[in-house]
C-alpha cells in the first residue's frame, strides 16, 4: 500500500490540484492530509489561487480515498463544502506499521502521545524533515501552500516500510527506512 501524506493547503486550488495530480502520478491508494485545508489562519499570507469551494471540488472528487485530519485552522462550517469527514486524529495500520496521523498544533515530536507507533506523521509548523525520537520516526509534510525557513513545497509518501520527503515535483528530500 502506499499512503502519500500531505498539510497546509490553506485554500490555495492551485495546490490543491497539485497533490490531486502527484497522488495519481504516485499511484497512492491513501491521501491522508493532515489539516489546515480551506482557511489560511490569521497568521499567514493568502495562498496562490485562493478559491475554498474549487479545493472542495478537487478534495471531494478523492473522497474514496481520502483520510482528511481537523488543523488549526479548519472549523465546524469546512465540513459544509466537504463530501468527507474531518478526524481530530487518526492512527492507521499498514503493512505492520501502525502510522499516527495528526495536524501538530496538539502533538508532534515535542509532545509525542504515549502510543505514536513505528511513525508520527504531521503538519502545522510548514517546514518538512524527517527524524527520529525513541523508536518512533516523526516526520513533517511541510506546507503544500506556504512553506517556511527555505524549506521546499513538500509532502511525504510511506510505502515498503520507507517514508520519504519529496519536493511538489517528486524530487526526493530526505528519505528513511522506518524499522
Amino acid at each position: 500500500m502506499k499512503i502519500v501524506i500531505a498539510s497546509d493547503i490553506h485554500g490555495s486550488s492551485y495546490y490543491a490540484q497539485k497533490i490531486k495530480d502527484v497522488f495519481l502520478k504516485e499511484q497512492g491508494d491513501l491521501l491522508a492530509l493532515l489539516g489546515d485545508i480551506y482557511n489560511p489562519g490569521p497568521r499567514n499570507p493568502i495562498s496562490k489561487d485562493y478559491g475554498p469551494m474549487k479545493v472542495a471540488e478537487v478534495l471531494n472528487s478523492l473522497k474514496d480515498r481520502l483520510l482528511v485530519i481537523k488543523g488549526n485552522c479548519d472549523s465546524e462550517v469546512d465540513t459544509l463544502i466537504s463530501e468527507f469527514d474531518f478526524s481530530e486524529f487518526s492512527q492507521i495500520f499498514v503493512d505492520g506499521l501502525k502510522i499516527t496521523l495528526t495536524h501538530g498544533h496538539k502533538f508532534n515530536r515535542d509532545n509525542m502521545p504515549a502510543n505514536a507507533g513505528d511513525v508520527m506523521c504531521y503538519g502545522h509548523i510548514h517546514t518538512g524533515f524527517i527524524d527520529k525520537v525513541g523508536n518512533t520516526v516523526v516526520a513533517n509534510a511541510g506546507s503544500l501552500s506556504l512553506p517556511k525557513d527555505g524549506t521546499a513545497h513538500s509532502y511525504l509518501t510511506i510505502q515498503d516500510n520507507i517514508i520519504t520527503l519529496k519536493d511538489i515535483d517528486g524530487n526526493i528530500i530526505d528519505s528513511k527506512k522506518i524499522k
